[in-house]
């Protein structure tokens, strides 16, 4: 399965060290790398389709983006959609408010009719791109009936609605960063963790690291602003349960087979 890792600062984090572990990961994961850096003076999102470990930049940008205050990485072992550029994660645009959304995703979505028509609207093909376009029109639905950029607990309640709906049947596992709070949220168990450190709270697929590795709430949205946890949502019914069967019936499908 593809891997997430992030981190939500106290302060600009030297994360060198675990970039470069998490990378090193791509090995089984080699369809495509995205990390995007968030500090208060700029946003850095870098993309390629390409295995991380095979790519002759990756050093280069870990070195310009690794001492942060917000982060999100991804590497990607491809289920639906090609090993293309527009099939690596994050994904990221802005609201209608100017605010910049960026989101990784772990996961396969089996079934959602509300997705369906950001088909005809995506650059690629992977679900994980059609449900942040979702979630993106649902902040711009918000903002249009409010008439006003939302508050931190306003955008919190969408992202808390749309993972509620969207769990059922689905692997939701994603990393989301909205300028001002990360969230995060696992519906298979055992697939994502929070280190909390003095620096901040770092998150992985897969511990990267010494040190006490915890199970992030489950079924649970949270978020973190500053490395501290900042808002959670309530626990909903959707856990993702593999059905192989399910597996097997979307990939033949998105074959064409």
């Amino acid at each position: 399965m593809c891997e997430l890792f992030g981190f939500s600062g106290k302060k600009k984090t030297d994360l060198t060290g675990l970039l470069t572990e998490f990378f090193s990961h791509s090995v089984n994961n080699p369809d495509g790398w995205g990390l995007a850096s968030f500090d208060d003076s700029q946003s850095l999102i870098y993309k390629e389709r390409v295995a991380a470990y095979k790519s002759t930049n990756i050093e280069r940008i870990i070195g310009e983006t690794g001492k942060t205050k917000n982060l999100i990485g991804h590497i990607r072992l491809a289920t639906i959609g090609y090993d293309d550029y527009n099939n690596s994660h994050p994904f990221s645009g802005y609201d209608k408010s100017g605010r910049l959304w960026t989101l990784a995703h772990n996961g396969t979505i089996f079934e959602c009719d509300e997705l369906s028509i950001y088909s005809y609207k995506q650059k690629g093909s992977t679900d994980s791109e059609r449900v942040f376009l979702y979630l993106l029109d649902k902040i711009n639905e918000r903002i249009d009936n409010a008439g006003r950029d939302l508050e931190a607990e306003e955008r919190f309640d969408i992202v808390d609605r749309i993972v509620t709906k969207l769990s059922p049947k689905n692997k939701l596992n994603i990393i989301i960063y909205d300028g001002e709070q990360t969230y995060l949220h696992t519906n298979y168990r055992d697939s994502l963790y929070v280190n909390n450190t003095s620096d901040g709270a770092i998150f992985a697929t897969v511990p990267l690291s010494d040190g006490e590795w915890d199970h992030l709430p489950f079924k649970t949205l949270v978020s973190y602003k500053n490395g501290e946890l900042f808002l959670s949502g309530k626990e909903h019914e959707g856990e993702y349960i593999p059905d192989e069967q399910a597996i097997r019936a979307i990939f033949l499908a998105y074959a064409g087979l």
